[in-house]
């Protein structure tokens, strides 16, 4: 006998209470697949624009964005390495942030993933939130790790010079970490010993945490309203801090999927292999995907204005000048150099894309369960409009690929709000959007 159940099966005991169903294999494969289907967010983002050579130079082949608009549009050579997603990704065009024309264009990567207004700033007030935390505040709840913010240096930098893509709620920049290795060990190594020396450090934080909630609410009364609003901010941090304490050790029991982890390769020299440098972050990330440990990713590949070690990467690949120094190139020799780091950097996503495609999920596959944002804060020097930009993956969530989708003056809240809605995240609006794109690319079917 073959009964059908659906998703909404419960069963009914004493007195009327009823208990809803787990999944089970009787409902179905399409349950199942549906009921099991993570959906992820990793932004990449790179400084100082991307090449769009100038008409005197004859470089148009070199050019980041195609030439043509539509379904019938070329890949360029800089772009090039990414053709064979053609069918997985979409470029825009035109797109920017409207307060990223009234600040400091050096503020370009803070802005990136939050828009905010910095030209106009709250008192007191550094960022607001960041596309990928919002994603991580609705995701945290099937994961181990809310989010993992990653970077080519550690730390946060400063304000335009930032070292982090990444801002909580309050706006204040999360330090990024950029050690393949560190990151693989934390996430994926770790012994019975040290899980129970973990569940004892967990419980003993949570207590102080409780304490300092506890003894802060008679005397949050007592302070006048700016000493108020600091110290909500604080309290603010306490309880998320206590909530991510509360997520770890949820987790503390619960093993790990087994996986190959043989393909890592953590002895590179970043100095003389750059590529090998992203692309073991990369296989970190997509291993962290894979095991659900996050659903949420940056990885900022390149700092604004010559920050970093990834400003000498063009000269360790044998090109002529740094990358900040590129980007301000307009001779014919810098800005065919330009291109072709941006050629690089084009690799690195698709080598990226490649390996997400190659990670089987049920009868599908990483990628077409999960969002990648490609792009950069400024378009050429110190420009922020027309900020090249690029999404792919994203089958399983609706998304329809392989265009070249442009509006000029289009806001780039626009398109962090339509991510939000295709993963399945209600918001009815993101930082300073206007509303979400309805054309082509997204159609929200399977949010």
């Amino acid at each position: 006998m073959n009964k059908s159940f659906n998703r909404r099966s419960v069963l009914k005991g004493i007195a009327g209470i009823s208990l809803a169903l787990p999944v089970l294999e009787i409902m179905g494969e399409e349950v199942l697949s549906e009921s099991n289907r993570a959906k992820r967010f990793c932004a990449m983002y790179t400084a100082n624009g991307m090449s769009l050579p100038q008409e005197k130079n004859k470089l148009d082949d070199w050019s980041w964005y195609p030439k043509e608009t539509g379904r019938d549009f070329k890949f360029n050579q800089s772009t090039k390495p990414l053709e064979k997603f053609r069918k997985e990704l979409t470029f825009f065009g035109g797109f920017g942030h409207k307060n990223a024309i009234l600040s400091d264009p050096h503020v370009c990567s803070d802005m990136w993933l939050t828009g905010a207004p910095f030209h106009d700033p709250k008192p007191g007030q550094y960022n607001t939130v960041s596309l990928d935390q919002v994603i991580a505040r609705n995701t945290k709840q099937h994961c181990r790790q809310a989010s993992l913010v990653l970077s080519i240096d550690n730390g946060v930098g400063f304000l335009s010079r930032t070292g982090t893509i990444a801002y909580n709620n309050e706006g204040k920049p999360i330090p990024a970490e950029n050690n393949p290795r560190d990151v693989f060990n934390r996430l994926f190594l770790s012994s019975k010993d040290s899980m129970e020396q973990q569940r004892v450090l967990l419980k003993k934080k949570m207590k102080i945490v409780d304490a300092v909630l506890d003894s802060s609410r008679d005397f949050n009364k007592r302070l006048g309203s700016a000493d108020r609003e600091k110290m909500d901010q604080y309290l603010t941090s306490l309880t998320e801090l206590e909530s991510r304490f509360e997520t770890s050790e949820k987790w503390i029991d619960i093993p790990l999927k087994k996986q190959d982890h043989s393909q890592l390769k953590f002895d590179y020299d970043l100095e003389q292999d750059p590529a090998q440098f992203y692309q073991t972050m990369l296989d970190v990330i997509t291993l962290a995907f894979d095991a659900d440990i996050t659903r949420s990713v940056v990885f900022m590949l390149n700092r604004e204005d010559g920050m970093g070690i990834s400003n000498t990467f063009p000269i360790r690949l044998g090109l002529s000048k740094d990358h900040h120094g590129l980007s301000h190139a307009k001779d014919k020799k810098g800005q065919m150099d330009f291109a072709k780091y941006d050629q690089f950097l084009a690799g690195q996503v698709g080598y990226f894309l490649d390996k997400l495609k190659k990670t089987k999920e049920g009868n599908s596959n990483l990628l077409d369960n999960s969002l990648v944002l490609f792009g950069s804060g400024c378009s050429t020097t110190h420009n922020v409009k027309n900020i090249p930009t690029l999404l792919a993956g994203g089958k399983n969530m609706g998304l329809k690929h392989g265009s070249y989708f442009r509006r000029d003056g289009e806001q780039l809240s626009n398109l962090h709000l339509s991510i939000l809605n295709s993963m399945g995240i209600e918001e009815k609006s993101f930082s300073d959007s206007t509303k979400r794109l309805e054309e082509g690319i997204f159609t929200y079917k399977n949010a």
